[in-house]
């Protein structure tokens, strides 16, 4: 086969260093339609000539990387060439004893280099060139000229032109602000930029121009091209490659230089011989002690935190499917007696127009009527549209994390999980947000309005580890409470059972024949406003346990609204954020790590209402 403007290769072949891949790398400014069946053709061709590597298309042109033997990289070179506005794609090429490349890809993209500076249009407006025989003169005669670096920080780092200027960016976005921080003095004197191959100098030079710079060149093919032409005179260390090759010295070899897996910074062979240097783990720019490592974790927990609940994230209406599932007790009953047993807050009637409505529904999502008989275990979906939650406490703090558990400080008021008028402002669902695709599970329950200590595993495989220690009663908990009253005892305990179903707004009582609850109180100090601070231990894990045995001593927690003085319940079952807090926070938590099997303590910080 003859291919158009081939000699390039062929020139390759006759190199001392022969080898079986040969590299190739191309861009070109040209106006392209047709993109997608373009792709399909591309990408089912090189993968059938085994051609692996990246190909990115843009209405705006062309820019390839890709390796493979000789006559397979000439068969792409004719295809690419015989589309309108290639004919002149020109290429540098280099050679490898490996495949640098895993994969073929073949992608559609906005720009094939992103830059994202409207109105830079390389094709028609591009800046001089300058060739690497030119600009080899210019530095042999000492003209006086700045060498502008564009590339990103970590490729400089592996080898630059000797004097030339580090624009100091980590990505290409970035450049236009770094342009606004050189000197003004610039403006009026010669500027050759330079990068890789040459493509980003194509978008930078045009841009400076528009900023004012009056003589700007783009050294034309970039640093490979330069290597080619003249070799590496005025150029110090190598050039960073964006394949498995990492670096190329000026004779276009691959040389020993490797990348770090964490953080992509190109590595020198004495970068290689550091002792803070593990293999996919670490190098010297990025080594970290695990104090350090976990400093960092949890810095990075905070931001994704602050992003998943700013704003809150059940803030903004939506069409919420709420689940509801029959429990034995109602199998056999109507949908309409089923749904007034299990929520009989809501008026029957008005349950009725819900249902007419066709706002319940099977789990196909299939209408049901009132008459519908409902059976034990299934389960119906009750929509609610623009649904719009209460504001919730969002400042989440994590204390503890590592491959097993996340442990939390969490906020009051802050549901734990979806229920009732909270689905998406939940710590679950936050959490859900934060860690994906992991799906953390609670490893036992807190309250919405107490804040405090609560631990969630990251897999199901942990949480089976986890949930049983609090099921047996193995986990010591200890928490504050501030109470309406002084106890005259500094020392006491209730043992009282406590019912077992729910009763208004999923309250509970003292109930005979309940289940057993166990909790052990402290006084730690009596206030003179007639308040007291205690320290209490629940033994055994009943819902709402402290709450109802304190409320049954006469001594209900300060800022109660269900648990109310004289044995009264209240109509509030989640605090509004504009409420009087709740005065119960879970102080401490003791429990075997799944993982480790050691026995590990976590406490969180007191809140304000425990001095004042």
């Amino acid at each position: 086969m003859q291919v158009a403007s081939s000699g390039c290769i062929f020139r390759l072949f006759f190199r001392p260093a022969m080898s079986s891949i040969i590299n190739i790398a191309a861009y070109k400014f040209a106006e392209l339609s047709d993109l997608k069946p373009l792709r399909e053709e591309l990408l089912r061709n090189c993968k059938a000539w085994n051609l692996k590597g990246t190909i990115l298309l843009s209405t705006e042109g062309i820019n390839l990387f890709v390796a493979g033997e000789r006559d397979s990289v000439e068969l792409l070179l004719s295809v690419l060439r015989a589309i309108p506005g290639l004919e002149s794609l020109a290429v540098k090429i280099s050679a490898s004893e490996r495949q640098p490349f895993t994969r073929m890809l073949v992608r559609i993209k906005k720009e094939i280099i992103a830059f994202g500076v409207d109105g830079i249009d390389p094709a028609r407006s591009p800046s001089p060139k300058l060739s690497p025989r030119e600009l080899k003169q210019w530095l042999d005669e000492g003209r006086p000229v700045t060498l502008l670096d564009t590339r990103n920080e970590y490729e400089v780092k592996l080898g630059t032109f000797q004097n030339a200027v580090n624009i100091g960016i980590d990505h290409f976005r970035d450049f236009p602000a770094a342009v606004s921080r050189l000197p003004s003095q610039l403006k009026q004197q010669p500027i050759v930029m330079f990068c890789t191959g040459g493509i980003r100098c194509e978008k930078a030079g045009p841009f400076m121009q528009r900023e004012g710079f009056e003589q700007i060149y783009q050294l034309d093919g970039g640093i490979l091209k330069y290597f080619e032409d003249v070799g590496g005179d005025h150029y110090q260390g190598e050039c960073f490659v964006f394949d498995q090759r990492v670096g190329l010295d000026p004779n276009l070899s691959e040389t020993e230089s490797d990348q770090c897996y964490a953080c992509l910074t190109p590595l020198t062979e004495e970068d290689l011989r550091d002792p803070r240097f593990q293999k996919a783990v670490s190098c010297p720019y990025c080594y970290a002690t695990d104090e350090q490592q976990r400093a960092r974790t949890l810095a990075k927990r905070r931001e994704q935190l602050l992003a998943a609940t700013t704003p809150l994230p059940g803030s903004e209406p939506y069409d919420n499917q709420r689940p509801l599932v029959v429990p034995s007790a109602c199998d056999g009953l109507s949908l309409l007696d089923f749904l007034c047993t299990i929520l009989k807050h809501v008026p029957r009637e008005e349950w009725a127009a819900i249902i007419a409505a066709g706002r319940v529904r099977t789990r196909l999502e299939e209408p049901v009527t009132s008459e519908h008989i409902v059976r034990a275990g299934e389960r119906y979906l009750h929509l609610i549209p623009a649904t719009r939650e209460p504001d919730v406490n969002p400042h989440i703090e994590i204390i503890h994390e590592d491959e097993a558990i996340v442990v939390l400080n969490k906020p009051a008021p802050l549901p734990l999980h979806p229920s009732g008028r909270f689905n998406r402002n939940t710590l679950q669902s936050i959490l859900h947000t934060v860690y994906t695709p992991q799906v953390p599970r609670p490893a036992h329950r807190l309250d919405a309005n107490t804040s405090g200590i609560v631990v969630f595993a990251r897999t199901r495989h942990f949480a089976g580890l986890l949930q049983p220690q609090f099921e047996r009663g193995e986990v010591e908990k200890v928490y504050l409470a501030r109470v309406q009253g002084h106890p005259p005892e500094d020392n006491f305990r209730c043992n009282l059972p406590i019912s077992d179903s729910a009763g208004e707004l999923g309250s509970r009582t003292i109930d005979a024949a309940g289940l057993a609850a166990d909790t052990e109180f402290r006084v730690l100090e009596r206030f003179a406003d007639g308040t007291s601070l205690l320290e209490a231990r629940p033994i055994t894990g009943r819902t709402n346990q402290i709450r109802v045995h304190l409320w049954q001593l006469g001594w209900p927690i300060c800022g109660e609204q269900t648990y109310l003085p004289g044995g009264k319940l209240g109509d509030t079952q989640t605090h509004a954020m504009t409420d009087p807090p709740l005065c119960l926070h879970s102080s401490r938590l003791s429990f075997v790590h799944p993982l480790s099997r050691q026995r590990l303590e976590f406490t969180a910080p007191a809140p304000t209402w425990t001095s004042y």
